[in-house]
């Protein structure tokens, strides 16, 4: 019986935006366990070169952090100068950067909090996107992951611009899908469910204490979860798409339906 190959990541290139935390960091991590060579993009500049540094340690080759803030053109595409002192070639393109803001209803929703999730979930990756395309090859298995969310399937209360974000990022990734077949070129789409990271203090402004209880009695996926599952998906055979990931906690039925172990010992 024929097998099918996964495919080698050594010494190939990733690149991965909002990966000075969270699902980025980790991503980082677990490529460079594969012995491949990182370009790492955030805001977060301090943080981000300590990714790098401990991707190093981990195994990765290169591992190149750069600013970046995929909200601003400027920004992507002096991110794009650096890139291209180290590499020609990217075969593995993470769109992650991203985020909510607020949890207000529309009748009390904040300018501020829409635009910063529109520029960054929607416009960033597009961005991204546009601008990384000419570096990624054909025909040879390369990877577009965008990280969308569970909240593109349900929307909720409270969730209208953050709902519509990810929704956005459903719609995007079908139609790049489209107008890529034929280049070899995957587009992948991972929605994750509740997981633990800073995505509930980023929300909630800081607000420590109401972060935490958004977990609170419930085992929630971790940055780990969701890395391993971008690395499995970057390593199927070259003629395998995986389209889309819906990935939840077993606690977590559905946005609103979620399993609480409250007062347990």
């Amino acid at each position: 019986m024929k097998m099918s190959i996964m495919i080698e990541l050594k010494n190939k290139w990733v690149l991965i935006t909002g990966a000075s935390s969270g699902f980025g960091a980790a991503a980082a991590l677990k490529f460079a366990k594969l012995n491949s060579n990182l370009i790492l993009g955030a805001r977060r500049l301090d943080r981000l070169k300590n990714v790098a540094k401990q991707a190093m340690d981990t195994g990765a080759p290169e591992a190149f952090a750069f600013y970046l803030d995929v909200s601003s053109t400027t920004s992507v595409n002096e991110f794009v100068i650096n890139l291209k002192d180290k590499t020609d070639r990217i075969d593995v393109l993470i769109n992650n950067a991203g985020g909510a803001h607020g949890l207000d209803p529309i009748k009390e929703g904040i300018d501020s909090d829409w635009e910063n999730m529109i520029q960054s979930n929607v416009l960033g990756l597009l961005r991204m996107t546009r601008a990384i395309l000419p570096f990624m090859p054909h025909n040879a298995g390369a990877t577009i992951i965008n990280v969308g969310s569970v909240a593109g399937h349900t929307a909720y209360e409270g969730g209208a611009v953050y709902c519509g974000c990810k929704a956005a990022v459903r719609q995007i990734s079908k139609a790049l899908r489209l107008e890529l077949c034929g280049t070899g070129i995957r587009v992948c789409e991972l929605d994750p469910g509740m997981a633990e990271t800073e995505f509930s203090i980023v929300r909630f402004k800081g607000d420590i204490a109401r972060a935490q209880k958004v977990y609170e009695g419930v085992q929630p996926l971790t940055a780990d979860d969701i890395a391993e599952t971008m690395v499995w998906i970057a390593t199927r055979p070259n003629h395998v798409c995986i389209d889309e990931i819906l990935i939840k906690p077993t606690d977590q039925a559905e946005i609103y339906k979620v399993y609480r172990r409250m007062n347990q010992k």
